[in-house]
């Protein structure tokens, strides 16, 4: 049996199938929590109290996500719920959903249905990100920096395009943005649209999601891309509010940052960097 790759925390040999998912699923477990953590530290800003979730793909078919009323500074093991993807994302397409039955709905999608513990208000959304997003690990924060940005009345402006290199190599060639909706699976919804527009204009999935009036969606192949993708925003958003005080953000063009992100060189520099 072939080791496993820390990147994407998966097994690759035949032997043994149900063992090597079920070992999969806490080695990502594992991961998923050092990662929640350190987006949770409070001298980083990103999050304060109950703020934020985050979420990792299992290989046979199941997620974690972060369970609700539970603190990423301080989150265990036993502050994540495991799910049936399929499941999940089957609920974005039931338009009439009360608030209710849409808990009983997460409830019954558990891996484990005695557990107490009920998952994230925005787990739809985690499912959405994690397969039509094609991520492995997704973290949502609220950083001050960034939701300086999306609270503004400048958040149309500002989330029109790039502004230097290093952030098209960590956030890729484009923002994406989405109006201000309502939390749950409205939110949900939006988020999948949004993701489809942006893989038929760039071919590829988003990095970040800028949510108006609400925060940041980070989608990473692994837990050190989900931590460089947010502060490569927080960056950016402290650079872009800087320019307004130069008279407004000068973005690169759509060309410009079409072949930064194309650029040999810069692939090579994301793959060193674990970002893809």
């Amino acid at each position: 049996m072939r080791r496993v790759r820390s990147a994407d925390t998966r097994y690759l040999g035949t032997d043994h199938a149900v063992e090597q998912k079920m070992a999969n699923a806490d080695i990502v477990l594992r991961a998923l929590v050092e990662m929640s953590r350190k987006l949770g530290q409070p001298e980083r800003d990103l999050v304060i109290l109950g703020e934020g979730n985050t979420s990792a793909l299992c290989d046979d078919g199941t997620f974690w996500v972060k369970a609700s009323g539970t603190e990423l500074r301080t989150i265990t093991a036993d502050g994540f719920v495991r799910l049936r993807i399929d499941a999940v994302r089957a609920l974005a397409e039931r338009t009439t959903l009360s608030d209710e039955e849409l808990k009983e709905a997460l409830a019954a999608a558990r891996v484990d249905t005695d557990s107490p513990r009920l998952p994230s208000v925005e787990t739809v959304l985690h499912a959405l990100a994690l397969s039509d997003g094609g991520a492995k690990f997704v973290g949502h924060t609220h950083p001050v920096a960034v939701n300086a940005l999306t609270c503004s009345t400048a958040m149309n402006e500002a989330a029109l395009g790039r502004l230097f290199p290093d952030e098209i190599v960590v956030l890729g060639p484009a923002p994406a943005y989405v109006p201000y909706t309502d939390p749950g699976l409205p939110l949900a919804r939006a988020v999948r649209e949004r993701m489809r527009r942006y893989i038929a204009e760039w071919g590829v999935p988003p990095k970040t999601i800028l949510l108006q009036n609400h925060g940041l969606i980070a989608l990473g192949a692994n837990p050190q891309e989900v931590d460089s993708i947010t502060a490569m925003s927080v960056k950016t958003c402290r650079v872009l509010a800087g320019t307004y005080a130069f008279g407004g953000p000068h973005f690169l063009s759509a060309e410009a940052a079409r072949r930064i992100h194309t650029r040999p060189d810069e692939a090579y520099r994301r793959r060193q960097l674990k970002l893809e």
